[in-house]
């Protein structure tokens, strides 16, 4: 009998330049790739812009999934393009699917909150948003490093499954490595369409 595998969709950003923060001419745009998979087969790709810095990220990922049937979202990380944090929880409960916020690494909240008070007048929103994720788990997959997750609207043990499931190639979930490809591979596609399908 065959497992039963879950259908992921892994969500990741393209690149971009830094430092370019305050600079009201310098607004920049940049691809964000969702990818649904099943086991290792790919069932679907989108590809949008948001913008980095921006505010723009949740809206973005909500109406591409929104005709899309799923199990669980697993995030590279709580923010995109830079400090364009995603609203987990209004993400949560509007598509009523688990979302896994996923990092190689631990996070530096000390230093990404000092860099929010630095640059932006509504840093209080956007650490809000952190916050809202709620505590750190660690989940060590095969021989490899730790890695570290949160979880909302499922149990660490449904994470800790997929996370594990999802480690085919490494410890980086499988569906958060193809998006992570993709998304840096369209970039510069994605930027020279930004005037007409993002605005300036």
């Amino acid at each position: 009998m065959r497992p039963v595998l879950t259908v992921a969709v892994g969500v990741q950003d393209g690149s971009f330049e830094a430092f370019q923060r305050g600079i009201a001419s310098a607004i920049q745009h940049t691809s964000l790739c969702l990818t649904k998979l099943w086991g290792v087969v790919i069932q679907d790709i989108k590809i949008d812009c948001i913008t980095v810095d921006g505010l723009d990220a949740t809206e973005v990922l909500l109406n591409n999934l929104a005709d899309w049937d799923y199990d669980v979202l697993i995030l590279g990380g709580a923010t995109f393009a830079g400090f364009n944090v995603v609203d987990v929880e209004n993400v949560y409960k509007t598509t009523g699917k688990p979302v896994i916020v996923y990092s190689p690494r631990i996070p530096d909240m000390d230093a990404t909150l000092c860099a929010l008070r630095k640059h932006f007048s509504d840093w209080k929103m956007r650490w809000s948003r952190y916050e809202a994720l709620g505590e750190l788990h660690e989940c060590r997959i095969k021989d490899y490093p730790s890695v570290y997750y949160e979880i909302v609207g499922e149990s660490t043990g449904y994470a800790e499954k997929v996370l594990r499931e999802q480690a085919i190639y490494g410890r980086m979930p499988e569906a958060v490595r193809v998006a992570d490809l993709i998304a840096k591979g369209v970039t510069p596609v994605v930027r020279d369409l930004a005037v007409s399908r993002c605005g300036s």
